[in-house]
């Protein structure tokens, strides 16, 4: 079976081939710590979270480095406008961000480097840069020379003209050319700043995943991903400051890029009030439905984002774990190879889906126990490669939106249940009815099988 990604580098699929085959080191570029993480920063953090786990799945050793920046000019403006230190607007919005993706049941990275730890990596990255012509300092400024670098641009295939008209950065008179990038920046009064040799001052955005990749995972290593917003300039600028800077052909061999999310076919946008944050779906939704409406579409293809697919979503995690319920233990068996060949097909999550609801569907046909029993360790199995299936049945049917904590709960549920029962027993059938009807109408649906009645949460 053949391990293939698309690399937006070359533009085309192409069998993975990791430096090392024991060790496979992969970086993501992780959230600017201000603000709540939106629906699509859960997009990019879902895809590469289960590329994580595929790698761990068929690698011995995997490095799956996802950084944190808190230091930032946004960060800086959140500081500003609420009056609150930009310590405690980062401490406060990292500790959010890792309770939403705890929440979307994410694997946490292992190694989350911090950009302010990186500082003195990035004032010595950015010294060689100039030692070796491709930056220069002006007016306490560190820029990179974008001219100095023949090849600048090949990830983004973006024409000169075009790579200044994108750049969105600062025309000054400083700048030798255009398209040159800050790498290092003047602190403004009440901005936090570093020691360095230009001056007080802090470091651009580009370098320090730069740095931190330097540091953490080598100067060339396997896979670098990433939002589609991100190509340019962001990715671009990572490429030109490490190849520069250490000499090498690549920064990364693999390139992989999720693709735009829209709500109702527009962009996300607060002014349009489909902006929609993680933790506010969340309390409307598990999260492991929502990341399977995330997951629904391919990675690298738009993402048309609704509730009502989360919605759908639930729906059919209902249906796997109501297989689970019925089926009980069951022993541990390997992945299924059809579940292997879609993911390992540049993470072809659709087909992917399509595996675990056939699963599904082998378990309610199966003719005897013994099929049912391994058809339903094959979808526990198969979902749980992709971080599905992971809570007992019982805790996931009883799961309740934020704020719904006044309605019944599990004790009064079976204790109405057992009101039925006795109902029915005495073949009071009307009072049995006026049961089901009365915990329907609070949300909780009840289904009868031969081992007895179960209840979810509507």
């Amino acid at each position: 079976m053949t391990l293939s990604f698309y690399n937006t580098l070359l533009r085309a699929k192409e069998p993975f081939a990791p430096i090392d085959p024991d060790h496979v080191k992969l970086y993501v570029c992780g959230p600017t710590v201000y603000d709540y993480a939106h629906i699509g920063n859960a997009r990019t953090f879902s895809a590469f979270d289960l590329l994580a786990r595929l790698l761990k799945h068929l690698y011995p050793r995997v490095t799956y480095a996802r950084n944190i920046t808190d230091v930032d000019d946004k960060i800086i403006e959140r500081s500003h406008q609420s009056g609150e230190p930009i310590d405690s607007v980062t401490s406060r919005t990292t500790a959010q961000f890792h309770a939403d993706m705890d929440d979307l049941g994410l694997l946490r990275p292992d190694i989350e480097p911090r950009a302010t730890r990186h500082i003195g990596d990035m004032v010595a990255m950015i010294g060689t840069l100039i030692d070796k012509g491709y930056a220069y300092a002006a007016q306490g400024h560190v820029l990179f020379n974008v001219p100095a670098m023949a090849d600048y641009g090949q990830l983004s295939r973006r024409s000169q003209d075009e790579l200044i008209a994108g750049a969105r950065v600062e025309v000054a008179p400083y700048k030798q050319s255009p398209a040159d990038f800050v790498l290092w920046k003047p602190a403004k009064p009440g901005e936090p700043g570093w020691d360095s040799p230009w001056g007080t001052g802090r470091p651009g955005w580009h370098i320090e995943c730069s740095a931190m990749t330097a540091a953490h995972l080598g100067q060339v290593f396997d896979i670098h991903g990433g939002g589609l917003d991100l190509i340019f300039p962001h990715h671009e600028n990572e490429i030109a400051q490490s190849r520069c800077a250490h000499g090498t052909a690549v920064m990364a061999n693999v390139w992989m890029h999720s693709g735009f999310l829209t709500i109702a076919g527009d962009k996300m946008s607060k002014s349009l009030g489909n902006f929609y944050t993680v933790r506010e779906l969340l309390d409307e939704a598990p999260g492991e439905a929502l990341r399977l409406a995330i997951l629904s579409a391919h990675y690298r293809q738009p993402l048309d984002f609704s509730k009502d697919k989360v919605a759908q979503a639930r729906a059919t995690l209902d249906r796997w774990y109501g297989v689970l319920r019925a089926a009980g233990a069951v022993p541990a068996v390997r992945v299924p190879a059809d579940l292997l060949a879609a993911l390992t097909d540049d993470l072809n999550t659709p087909l992917a889906i399509s595996v675990l609801h056939e699963l599904a569907n082998a378990y309610h046909k199966a003719a005897d126990d013994a099929a049912r029993t391994a058809a339903a360790a094959s979808l526990k199995a198969a979902a749980g490669l992709m971080g599905f299936l992971q809570q007992q049945p019982e805790a996931w049917f009883r799961w309740q939106p934020a704020g719904a904590a006044g309605g019944l709960d599990a004790a009064a549920i079976e204790q109405a249940i057992a009101d039925r029962l006795a109902a029915r027993k005495a073949r009071n059938f009307t009072e049995a009815d006026r049961i089901r009807n009365d915990l329907a109408a609070q949300g909780v649906i009840l289904e009868d099988g031969p081992k007895g009645t179960t209840w979810k949460r509507g």
